[in-house]
């Protein structure tokens, strides 16, 4: 017999017997029912319930007498405010069935036999448990277009720019603006598909910085994703049981409910011409509609990793930034860690990779993309990888650009818009030497034939690996540590082909923090911008920022105050180019070298560098050039006095417009004083 919990409400205690007597039609499986009573909030999609405008019989019964099957899982297990979440969004949204995932292997092999039937996705048969998902071409990388913050005051989001500046460090929507927006959107969105409940973890379950979501999406390559990415299902319950139940609320839908009234590409349901993406930071909340790619619908990324995170991280006191996590021993056997950030696409995941070129170096893995940091009480900076997958760039990687990352997705990984060979292998551009017949015929990632020599593309420019890191030969043992690891040095980075040195360190933490606020990378393909314009991207946060950037410095600095021992900070440029268009550096495995400098500056070595106006560097001679052919040392350290002064100009431009009044008083001085400095240098 099954029991009933009883809500003092007669209709819905009514409603579940009607319910129970339907039971046997359904075989036999739990029955979701919901309805809202007397909820008078002007903006449907963001209404809640309370406790008791709903009732549990194995069912969740409410007055509307909408039953949705709970297809697998025990609703009733939940955790009651999770319950009212899923109740809540499941009313609105209208799925037909509701799927709550527990992360195993046997829920991943069912979910991907579907994927399979259906042709969402295509096994990879010269692999071990590998596929390829083609999406829609529409929907193939970030919108930072329709990526918004909400919060009632404006400039909590957002900077306060002059008057007909668009502010480029994040988007702020009205919370009244944004309630309409959903109502366009979110009701009966899931008709006809199945919700998936995903509870997840970012960072080691249980962990002292680590923080749990639960992702609701009608698409089952978002779990399948999901699962790789990020530490999901019973266990995340039961820590959710523990934490006093705080959880980040993540709503994604395709936008497709069925009957489909448009044409669906690939089998890739998606709605590009209504797409949003939205945080609202004070209810830990997002919602996304209308994208299935990855930083739009894996929600636990960039979306909760960074923006949400981060605006924790400011309440707590800690930080969440776009860095990878390596961990570096020298010949010595001495083990320093590093954090680094660059913009997407500019070589995280190949540095945190690296193989040394120079004997007796060793680096392994903790994370490629997104690191939490906070000071621990001994005062260091500790790190943890919030992730427990790789979400890779596909294009350029290869045995020789970065072996490491190949060796982690030769097995259960799934590969977005790249081609196959009729071998049954993956294929992108950076592979035309690696291919066992260079004649083979492919697919792209159209579905169209191809052919190495064609003048198309076979990989789209932002196709993507999806890999666990645990397959990582190099991943660090301590990669999972709960508290983190040391960090002794932060490096910013971007794609710079003209006047920026190889590397320079900081004169300061509040330097440090300026020269973060001054990288600019040219564009890449990670984000829907193309060309090859440089743009300001400040600590490569640019997409990423989760509240006003002017605050966020101001919370670096409260951070370096004592007694926190701070790390190091430096800025490297992989890419400068010579007068025609060569890089003067090799890169790859070669950046050991530069790694090697930076160590020896942050164990003290004060023999090493010499002192510019825009830093230290380092001395001709200091950094390990054996083997290297034709490095020309003094373009590559040049630092061009026309090109700085006009680097200055732009970037007090960029503060006036883009940070406005809230520009801490600090780092103004410190472009000031920067200023001055290059004057003086001589040309």
């Amino acid at each position: 017999m099954v029991g009933m919990v009883r809500c003092g409400r007669a209709q819905i205690a009514l409603a579940a017997m009607a319910i129970l007597r339907q039971r046997l039609a359904y075989c036999g499986k739990s029955v979701v029912t919901f309805a809202t009573i007397g909820n008078n909030m002007a903006c449907r999609s963001l209404s809640h319930f309370k406790d008791d405008d709903f009732a549990v019989v194995s069912e969740v019964v409410t007055h509307k007498q909408n039953h949705i099957p709970v297809i697998k899982g025990d609703f009733v297990s939940l955790p009651k405010h999770v319950q009212r979440f899923v109740a809540e969004k499941a009313e609105l949204m209208k799925p037909s069935a509701i799927f709550i995932c527990d992360g195993s292997q046997n829920e991943a092999d069912e979910l991907i036999a579907r994927c399979v039937e259906r042709g969402v996705l295509v096994p990879l048969k010269a692999y071990k448990n590998n596929y390829l998902c083609r999406t829609d071409p529409r929907d193939v990388a970030r919108v930072e277009s329709k990526t918004w913050m909400i919060t009632p005051e404006k400039y909590d989001s957002v900077c306060h720019t002059p008057e007909g500046v668009k502010p480029m460090m994040g988007q702020w929507m009205s919370p009244d603006e944004f309630g309409k927006e959903l109502d366009d959107r979110f009701p009966g969105c899931m008709a006809g598909r199945t919700m998936y409940v995903i509870p997840y973890s970012m960072g080691p379950v249980g962990g002292p910085l680590s923080k749990i979501g639960i992702e609701l999406t009608d698409s089952d390559y978002v779990v399948l994703c999901m699962r790789i990415m990020t530490r999901m299902g019973e266990p995340v319950l039961k820590a959710l049981a523990k934490n006093n139940g705080e959880f980040v609320r993540c709503v994604h839908s395709v936008g497709q409910p069925k009957p489909v009234a448009t044409k669906v590409i690939n089998h890739w349901p998606c709605n590009p011409e209504k797409t949003i993406i939205a945080h609202r930071p004070a209810e830990r909340e997002i919602w996304s509609f209308g994208s299935g790619y990855g930083g739009n619908s894996l929600l636990g990324k960039k979306c909760f990793a960074l923006r949400i995170a981060m605006n924790i991280g400011y309440d707590e006191g800690w930080m969440a930034e776009h860095m990878l996590i390596m961990g570096v021993t020298s010949p010595k056997g001495e083990e320093r860690f590093v954090a680094a950030a660059f913009p997407s696409a500019c070589g995280k995941t190949n540095l945190a990779m690296l193989e040394p070129t120079i004997p007796g170096w060793k680096v392994r893995v903790i994370g490629d993309d997104i690191a939490w940091m906070k000071f621990g009480a001994d005062g260091r900076l500790y790190a943890i990888n919030p992730e427990y997958g790789f979400f890779g760039v596909a294009p350029g990687t290869s045995h020789k650009t970065n072996p490491m990352a190949m060796a982690s997705f030769q097995e259960n990984a799934i590969f977005t818009n790249v081609a196959e060979t009729a071998d049954g292998e993956y294929f992108w551009e950076g592979l035309e030497h690696e291919v066992k017949n260079p004649k083979v015929d492919m697919i792209n990632w159209l579905g169209e034939p191809w052919h190495i020599g064609d003048e198309s593309k076979a990989a789209h420019p932002n196709s993507r690996f999806t890999a666990p890191a645990g397959q990582c030969p190099i991943i660090h043992p301590d990669w999972e540590k709960p508290e983190g690891v040391p960090i002794d040095a932060i490096i910013f980075g971007g794609r710079r082909p003209e006047g920026v040195p190889l590397v320079f360190e900081s004169r300061s933490w509040v330097h440090g923090i300026f020269v973060g606020a001054c990288v600019k990378s040219e564009a890449t393909a990670a984000a829907e911008h193309t060309g090859k314009q440089v743009m300001h991207d400040p600590m490569a946060m640019r997409p990423f920022m989760g509240y006003n950037f002017g605050r966020y410095m101001r919370h670096w600095m409260k951070l370096g105050q004592p007694p926190h021992k701070v790390p190091k900070i430096f800025h490297v440029n992989w890419f400068r180019q010579s007068a025609d268009h060569k890089f003067l550096w090799p890169g790859y495995g070669d950046n050991i070298r530069v790694i090697d400098w930076i160590l020896r500056r942050c164990s003290g070595d004060a023999t090493i560098a010499e002192e510019t106006p825009i830093g230290f560097i380092p001395k001709k001679g200091t950094i390990n050039l054996e083997g290297l052919p034709n490095v020309n040392w003094d373009e590559l350290m040049s630092i061009p006095k026309s090109y700085w002064l006009e680097d200055m100009v732009e970037t007090k431009t960029f503060f006036e417009n883009q940070v406005g009044s809230d520009l801490p008083p600090e780092i103004a001085k410190e472009l000031e004083a920067q200023t001055e400095r290059i004057k003086a240098l001589k040309e």
